[in-house]
């Protein structure tokens, strides 16, 4: 564990040139909520809890009429990186909602060895700790327009990234998006870094000049990327079987916008993805979840290519005002080997929660 930290670590330090080039903010991503993951993340359309304000803040209006609390966790390549996420929505009126989220991406505990030798000896109490970690923090909102059948929405957000005593970068952004209900389907349109989302990194050269100038490496200088603009449009049914089940199949498609991704279709400057999943529901007790999502083109060594891509499941469970879904996914697009689990809670302030906590005159 303590070489892979170190490991890791190093890679997250000498990557960010290249991670400037193209993927910048990839960590927002990822995705958010273990109901999201079991379904491959076709969220735009159909997400009706404190996650909207991260796949569609349109979608808040779906929330309850009163406060509700999502938390997310999951781990990363051997347990070595954290992903956490949390989220609180909360109604202005019966037609607005505002919600915050945090989430973070990072890899605590990892050794620097810069000062381990000085040339002359090696002394251990050199050695001290670090965190890289990637955080960004949500404000949303969202309003119906049209009654109940169209809604829009907007997410500011900041984003924090660091390098240890390295470097650090903050960055701002906006989302927004399109909710459209009839019947029994939803439609949903997202766009996120509608004006292009800017990290600004100052790196402490002091820190790691001397063994990069040992080593050969370049010193980065003060600068800033750009994170492009990127699309998400989907669908979703809501299909009742009988009065106890239903079944809610979802597609999205992903459009990006920073030139050819490894992606269902690749080009240049716009790639394309799809996310879909399936719910199949037992009232509101029991959910069964499946999903695909980042294909991909696999070259073979003839060099002829077939399209491959990762299965999700999930499974997620409501009694009373309280839920908790499980997921196991991949997102990081590495390896079929590098599926996750993602375990997130809801909790729904009901006015009966709030008046069992805090009752009246206790």
């Amino acid at each position: 564990m303590y070489h892979r930290r170190a490991l890791y670590g190093l890679v997250a330090l000498g990557g960010f040139l290249w991670a400037q080039v193209k993927y910048s903010n990839e960590f927002l991503k990822i995705g958010v909520g273990a109901r999201a993951a079991g379904l491959g993340n076709a969220q735009v359309a159909s997400v009706e809890d404190a996650t909207a304000g991260y796949w569609n803040p349109a979608a808040l209006l779906l929330t309850p009429a009163y406060p509700q609390l999502v938390l997310m966790h999951s781990e990363y390549f051997g347990s070595v990186a954290k992903y956490d996420y949390g989220a609180l929505a909360f109604p202005l009126q019966s037609d607005r909602r505002l919600a915050v989220s945090f989430i973070r991406l990072g890899i605590d505990d990892i050794p620097n060895t810069l000062r381990f030798y000085d040339g002359n000896t090696y002394d251990f109490s050199r050695i001290t700790k670090f965190s890289v970690a990637d955080m960004a923090l949500y404000l949303s909102y969202g309003q119906a327009v049209l009654d109940t059948t169209l809604s829009v929405g907007g997410s500011f957000k900041v984003v924090h990234r660091l390098l240890g005593p390295f470097a650090t970068a903050w960055g701002f952004g906006l989302d927004a998006g399109l909710l459209y209900r009839r019947g029994i389907w939803r439609a949903g349109l997202a766009i996120y870094d509608a004006t292009s989302t800017f990290n600004a990194w100052t790196f402490n050269t002091e820190t790691f000049e001397e063994a990069f100038l040992l080593t050969g490496n370049v010193i980065p200088q003060n600068s800033v990327e750009w994170t492009r603009p990127s699309l998400r449009v989907g669908v979703s049914a809501h299909l009742w079987a009988d009065k106890r089940f239903s079944v809610r199949p979802m597609v999205d498609a992903v459009v990006f916008t920073d030139g050819p991704r490894n992606a269902l279709l690749s080009g240049r400057p716009f790639s394309a993805d799809l996310s879909v999943g399936t719910e199949v529901r037992y009232r509101d007790w029991v959910a069964l979840r499946a999903g695909m999502t980042n294909f991909q083109r696999v070259r073979r060594w003839d060099s002829s290519e077939y399209l491959t891509f990762y299965p999700t499941a999930g499974v997620g469970f409501r009694i009373w005002h309280f839920g908790i879904d499980y997921a196991l996914a991949n997102f990081t697009g590495f390896s079929q080997s590098l599926y996750s689990h993602l375990i997130s809670v809801r909790l729904d302030f009901h006015p009966s929660l709030t008046r069992r906590i805090f009752p009246k005159g206790g």
